[in-house]
């Protein structure tokens, strides 16, 4: 008798941005190997956006059954508006979830990554550190999960980026400083490491917390986009 998944479950795709750091990809890879692990039967590929293989236009291109891309994306600027539709859009099988961000359980995993870090008292200043986008939409995403978290710690809490918005990172901590904070802590709103998470490393911060992709209850989060879109399958290709 045949266990797991019905045979018309759609697979499910994760779709992560890539990265040379051998770290981050090992990182990105276990997730997704814990997201095989906690459903056992149901098939789970990668594809990629940039740098790694396979990239997600050959995978879509070759896809000849029902899938569900997720994004693992934090926040929904460039990648998620224009360069994941338009890779999906000749091929009907494949659907695409909404991205990991914005999400309050994302603001708790940060949570838990700060009391890695310190132990919170409301002196200390929060700074979520972003990569950083040009896309307003993507910032407003960051600016939403900073709002989550700052109803889940005892200090302040700002959002910043690495590049590309302001306010930059080393400048949201020193901003913290001038106000007063005794500690500035850094959330970083990364997935893995990366050139992204390396530059948190010199901001002048009393701690940086680790990529979000090393935390188990991410997998929650991924299983959950999956399982919202896969509900649909028989709509129209796209993000939601």
């Amino acid at each position: 008798m045949t266990t797991g998944e019905p045979p018309t479950t759609p697979r499910l795709l994760a779709v992560a941005h890539g990265t040379r750091n051998r770290t981050g990809q090992r990182q990105v890879r276990h997730l997704v190997e814990r997201v095989r692990a906690r459903r056992p039967g149901l098939e789970v590929d990668v594809a990629y956006l940039d740098v790694q293989e396979p990239r997600l236009e050959e995978v879509v291109t070759s896809t000849d059954r029902p899938t569900v891309a997720v994004p693992l994306l934090l926040a929904a600027g460039y990648h998620v508006h224009t360069d994941i539709p338009t890779a999906v859009a000749a091929n009907a099988q494949v659907l695409v979830s909404r991205p990991l961000g914005p999400d309050s359980a994302l603001a708790a995993l940060l949570v838990d990554g700060l009391r890695e870090v310190a132990s919170l008292e409301p002196t200390d200043g929060v700074v979520v550190a972003a990569a950083g986008s040009r896309d307003p939409r993507a910032q407003r995403d960051v600016e939403t999960v900073a709002g989550y978290l700052d109803g889940l710690v005892p200090g302040p809490v700002r959002a910043a980026y690495v590049t590309a918005a302001q306010p930059s990172v080393p400048q949201a901590v020193t901003a913290m400083r001038a106000d007063g904070a005794r500690r500035v802590l850094v959330a970083a709103y990364l997935l893995a490491d990366g050139w992204f998470y390396r530059a948190l490393q010199g901001v002048g911060a009393d701690g940086v917390t680790s990529p979000l992709a090393a935390r188990p209850e991410l997998v929650d989060l991924v299983l959950a986009r999956y399982d919202e879109r896969a509900g649909g399958h028989e709509g129209p290709g796209g993000a939601t």
